[in-house]
């Protein structure tokens, strides 16, 4: 296989994690389910819960301090931050202006994406384009949630799934291989499949709406299932082919943390064995847009990725949306 000389890659990765665990134990307290059914059906034995008072921003701005230390950065170095969340701490200013407020990056441009879980591989791809044409010499990338926070404790289907938790990566150019191809989708026709239906300027919050638990997240999970696999292994094979490398030489796919079963009947259809996955969702459940990002993060940390190495981010979320991006690291 041919080797870039250069191009735009990612040079540190961080995470953060809230310290309180909410475990499949716990919520047998909670709702009428079991340790066992959860298992099985999702792969989840815990997820993580940030406390009152903490939200995007704090855990954001956490993952990004450990980004720039291993990088060798300071926040004043940065010229851009783009964050992923569907959980900001508030409609407006963006999670991206606080962050930049809290690490003192006043030199960055800063903006959110809002992708759903496809969010961090969105994100990466639009730094990707930036420092390309040349506009930023580098970005800072967050994916930050606190799903908690629209989690509905009462609806024994979706409460077992979510977490909290944030990653974060730096990208510029590289003397030797980088972003070797991305590629991205959606598709708003199943908007329905998966959504918040209140708290936006269609359904303000109301009485009506609070009572209808309406500011929760909503799922179709058999459909969601059947669409989640279909795109992942098609994004996840689009970029392969795109980037000019095989399927034997990738080292590791970092999938969006959504569901065990979901992963591997993904890997079933890149026909990837299951020892290239990398797996966290036992840990952390679906931290939406974060989930691949403290993937990337925990993979780098455990010497899971090497120089060289070609990783696959694959990811889809709500909207639909759903992207893949290659790397050699």
């Amino acid at each position: 296989m041919a080797r870039k000389k250069g191009g735009i890659g990612v040079v540190s990765t961080g995470k953060f994690v809230p310290t309180k665990v909410l475990t499949n134990k716990d919520l047998e307290q909670m709702v009428d389910t079991s340790d066992e059914w959860i298992t099985t059906r999702t792969g989840i034995k815990e997820r993580r819960i940030a406390g009152e008072g903490i939200a995007a921003a704090f855990m954001g701005a956490e993952a990004a301090r450990s980004a720039l230390e291993k990088a060798g950065m300071d926040a004043a170095e940065l010229d851009l931050i783009i964050v992923a969340t569907i959980t900001p701490d508030m409609q407006f200013p963006s999670t991206a202006c606080l962050i930049q407020s809290r690490l003192g990056a006043y030199s960055a441009v800063g903006f959110d994406i809002g992708a759903a879980c496809s969010g961090f591989i969105y994100g990466m791809s639009v730094a990707y384009e930036f420092i390309r044409g040349g506009l930023y010499r580098n970005a800072l990338i967050i994916g930050s949630e606190k799903m908690t926070s629209v989690t509905d404790w009462k609806d024994r289907n979706t409460c077992v799934l979510f977490g909290d938790g944030a990653g974060a990566c730096i990208m510029k150019k590289v003397e030797s291989g980088g972003i070797l191809s991305r590629y991205l989708g959606s598709d708003g026709r199943n908007a329905p499949l998966l959504d918040i239906p209140a708290g936006g300027s269609l359904r303000p919050a109301s009485h009506e709406t609070v009572e209808g638990r309406l500011h929760y997240v909503k799922m179709s999970g058999q459909e969601l299932f059947k669409e989640a696999v279909r795109l992942m292994a098609n994004a996840g094979n689009k970029a392969i082919a795109m980037s000019g490398v095989s399927c034997k030489d990738v080292s590791l796919v970092i999938p969006h943390q959504a569901n065990i079963r979901i992963l591997w009947a993904v890997a079933k259809k890149m026909n990837l064995p299951k020892e290239k996955i990398y797996l966290n969702i036992d840990r952390y459940g679906n931290m939406s847009a974060a989930s691949t990002a403290v993937a990337l993060a925990e993979a780098h940390e455990e010497g899971k990725i090497k120089k060289g190495d070609i990783i696959i981010l694959d990811a889809f979320g709500a909207g639909l949306t759903w992207g893949a991006i290659v790397i050699e690291w």
